[in-house]
């Protein structure tokens, strides 16, 4: 069966890094684009980041766009997120997710995704 394991949160201060992971299995992981989520306490989850099955097209939330890098490597089955110059505001439960259908085109629609990893924390405070 399908999974996705997160993993690389934790607590940064600002200004700090993190790179979260996502371990996929079950499926054919280079078919299919992946995304990056995240939900903060009392608020709904948004998207943050996908990445093409070939890794050459990318998306961001204007939120994060320059301080945080969505890559993959298909020959280990793993989604990355590199996030630099963290600020509070980026608190939250991040989610890697995988494309319901194999197609290309902004993909920043979350019901687009059908199958998500349990999240891995991210906390950023001083």
């Amino acid at each position: 069966q399908v999974q996705l394991v997160e993993s690389g949160g934790g607590l940064a201060q600002p200004g700090g890094s993190l790179r979260l992971s996502c371990a996929a299995s079950g499926f054919t992981f280079d078919s299919y684009t992946m995304m990056w989520a995240r939900q903060a306490p009392g608020k709904e989850r948004e998207f943050v980041a996908a990445i093409s099955w070939g890794g050459g097209i990318t998306y961001y939330a204007d939120s994060v766009k320059g301080r945080f890098t969505i890559s993959r490597d298909n020959a280990k089955n793993t989604l990355f997120l590199q996030m630099n110059n963290l600020q509070p505001e980026d608190t939250a439960l991040y989610y890697c997710a995988k494309r319901k259908l194999r197609v290309l085109g902004d993909s920043r629609n979350l019901d687009e995704y059908d199958y998500w990893g349990q999240g891995t924390q991210v906390t950023v405070s001083s």
